[in-house]
């Protein structure tokens, strides 16, 4: 059986809870959003919408990986050299292509070659700036 979209799961659901109204039982929109998982071989609703929103995520983080983004509010490119933890607690270390000054001061400098997070499930630092920007964020994988 092929997988739906999200949007056409959830219509089938609406279309589920329609058609059993018109047929003298009411269900609960959360009932019909169980009833068409279990239908697409999920446990349950919130399995099935998991396993339909993975398809659009971006590229796995894994070792070796080429990746870009930010790092204490300057741009990079580099290498995942480490990667540890689940999918919403990554720690990952990073070598970067050029070091990058994590200091904005004019009188000093703090070059990185590498650098080390741990990351959500939305590639962003749990730890921010003052200002809230994450220390690090993954924004792309690249070819």
């Amino acid at each position: 059986m092929t997988q739906p979209t999200l949007e056409n799961a959830k219509a089938q659901a609406k279309a589920l809870r329609q058609a059993l109204e018109q047929a003298g039982t009411q269900v609960s929109h959360a009932q019909a959003l169980e009833l068409i998982a279990r239908q697409h071989g999920a446990r349950d609703w919130n399995t099935l919408h998991a396993r339909l929103t993975q398809r659009n995520t971006a590229p796995e983080l894994a070792l070796g990986v080429r990746v870009k983004g930010q790092y204490l509010g300057q741009a990079y490119c580099g290498e995942i050299v480490g990667l540890s933890g689940s999918e919403a607690h990554r720690h990952v270390e990073i070598k970067l292509d050029q070091p990058v000054d994590t200091v904005r001061f004019e009188s000093f400098s703090n070059w990185r070659h590498r650098i080390r997070g741990t990351l959500d499930m939305d590639r962003r630092s749990h730890r921010k700036t003052s200002d809230g920007t994450p220390h690090l964020s993954v924004e792309r994988v690249l070819p």
